[in-house]
C-alpha cells in the first residue's frame, strides 16, 4: 500500500475479498451451467489520508462500488480486514459509530432520497438521528449550514426531490452524508447521471468541502476525465483487482500497465487536428467465475508472452509512490 499524502492515514484496506457464493439449486435451473463463486474484489489494499481525494476507476465489472460498499459496511467482505485510524477494524464499530466515521453518496440520486419528505424533513432527519455527532445548533439552523455548504438556496426546503433537478438532487444528497460531519465519503459514480455542466460543478464543491471541511474522499468513477480533474492519488482495477496505482501525475503522464494505457488512449479529445495514439484491446474478458493461473489481463495484453500466463504478478514499485501489476514493466 503507498500513500502520498503527509497527512495522518485515515482508513487502511488490507488484502480485501469479496466472493459470491455458487447456488447449485440455480445452476440446476440453468441446465447445469457452472455457478462457482464470483470473485468480486481479490486482495485489494489501500489507503486513504486525512483529506485526501483518492480515485478509483475501471470498466465496468471491475469491482469498484463492491469496493466502497464492503468498506462503508453494505456488503460483508468474505477476507481482509478495513481498519480505521484508531487500528480498530470497522466490523467492531456500531452501525451508529460508523456512519459518524464513514457515508456514501450514490450513482443516483433520486433514488436516493425519500420521494415523500421535503428537503428540509431529509436533512432534519439525518441531523436528529446523529444528533450526537453535530453541535447543539437548533436543527433548522444546521439545515440551512447544509445546505449553504452544498450552494443550495434555503427555499429549496419546503421542496420535494422530484421538483429538483439532477444536479440539485445530488447537492442534497451530499449535504445529507455531511450532516453527520464524516472523516470520509465514498462516492460511487456521484457525477455519471448528471450533464457535463453540472458535472463540473459537482466536482468543484466535492474540492470546496475538502477545503472547508477537511474531509477525505474515496472517488468511484468510470470517466477519467472526472478522476483526473478531482484526485490526488489514483488507483486502477482490472478483475478485482488494483493494476496501477499512483499519484495524478504518475497515472496520466506516465502509465505504466497496459491496462492504464488503454484505457486513457479511449478518452476522447475535443480538438480532431490532435491525433492521440490508439491502444484497443482485443482478446476476450475473462470470466470472473474461473480461476486464473497467471496476469488477468493477459487475454488481452498487446505485449503479452507465455510467461504471463503462468505467474501472477504483484504490484511492483516503478518510482516513488507509483506500482504497477506486471512482469513486463522493464520491456514496456
Amino acid at each position: 500500500m503507498v500513500t502520498q499524502s503527509q497527512s495522518p492515514i485515515l482508513l487502511t484496506v488490507d488484502k480485501l475479498e469479496k466472493r459470491y457464493g455458487g447456488n447449485r439449486r440455480l445452476g440446476d435451473w440453468l441446465g447445469g451451467k457452472s455457478t462457482t463463486a464470483l470473485q468480486a474484489l481479490k486482495g485489494v489494499s489501500l489507503q486513504v489520508s486525512q483529506g485526501e481525494i483518492v480515485g478509483v476507476v475501471g470498466e465496468s465489472g471491475c469491482g469498484k462500488s463492491t469496493l466502497g460498499k464492503c468498506i462503508v459496511g453494505l456488503q460483508p467482505p468474505s477476507g481482509g480486514t478495513v481498519t480505521w485510524s484508531d487500528g480498530r477494524p470497522m466490523h467492531a464499530f456500531s452501525r451508529f459509530e460508523r456512519s459518524t466515521k464513514i457515508q456514501m453518496v450514490f450513482q443516483d440520486p433520486y433514488s436516493s432520497l425519500n420521494p415523500r419528505f421535503t428537503i428540509g424533513r431529509l436533512l432534519k432527519e439525518a441531523l436528529a438521528t446523529h444528533k450526537a455527532a453535530h453541535d447543539k445548533s437548533p436543527l433548522n439552523t444546521a439545515v440551512d449550514r447544509l445546505l449553504g455548504i452544498v450552494g443550495l438556496p434555503q427555499s429549496l426546503k419546503q421542496k420535494f426531490p422530484h421538483a429538483l433537478s439532477g444536479g440539485q438532487r445530488q447537492r442534497v444528497s451530499i449535504a445529507r452524508a455531511l450532516a453527520v460531519r464524516p472523516q470520509l465519503v465514498i462516492a460511487d459514480e456521484p457525477v455519471s447521471a448528471l450533464d457535463a455542466s453540472v458535472q463540473a460543478q459537482i466536482i468543484n464543491l466535492f474540492e470546496d468541502i475538502r477545503q472547508q471541511l477537511g474531509v477525505a474522499f474515496l472517488f468511484v468513477a468510470h470517466d477519467l476525465n472526472v478522476v483526473k480533474r478531482v484526485s490526488d492519488r489514483v488507483l486502477v482495477m482490472y478483475l478485482g483487482q488494483i493494476v496501477e496505482e499512483g499519484t495524478k501525475e504518475d497515472i496520466f503522464s506516465t502509465p505504466r500497465h497496459p491496462y492504464t494505457r488503454a484505457l486513457l488512449s479511449a478518452i476522447p479529445v475535443a480538438d480532431p487536428s490532435i491525433k492521440t495514439p490508439s491502444s484497443i484491446l482485443e482478446g476476450e474478458l475473462p470470466d470472473p467465475h474461473e480461476t486464473i493461473a497467471g496476469c488477468a489481463f493477459s487475454s488481452r495484453c498487446p505485449y503479452v508472452i507465455p510467461a504471463c500466463g503462468q505467474s501472477h504478478p504483484d504490484l511492483t514499485p516503478v518510482s516513488g509512490t507509483h506500482r504497477a501489476r506486471c512482469i513486463r514493466l522493464a520491456q514496456i
